[in-house]
């Protein structure tokens, strides 16, 4: 068994509140979790409106498919994400 998690933290510059942050963090967090298989969740910066911290995390019986599989949430949360990447974390 392997497991794997990834930090991500997301720049959100539009939001002014965090309203419009909880907007975003809903969003991305919603399709994300219909798509994949995977436990995502908002770990870090609640208080920040313009800062979203998430963390991924997948299980595999193979390292090769966990990897695979946390690259293309990444690779789809950075393309659905109402928000800039600015930092991944392994």
């Amino acid at each position: 068994m392997v497991a794997m998690s990834a930090k991500l933290i997301f720049s959100i510059p539009h939001a002014q509140s965090l309203k419009d942050k909880r907007a975003v963090v809903r969003a991305v967090i919603d399709k994300t979790r219909h798509k994949f298989n995977a436990s995502v969740a908002e770990v870090g910066t609640q208080d920040a409106p313009k800062t979203l911290t998430v963390g991924v995390s997948v299980v595999s019986g193979e390292y090769a498919h966990a990897q695979n599989m946390l690259d293309e949430i990444i690779r789809f949360m950075e393309e659905h994400a109402d928000a800039e990447l600015a930092q991944i974390e392994y």
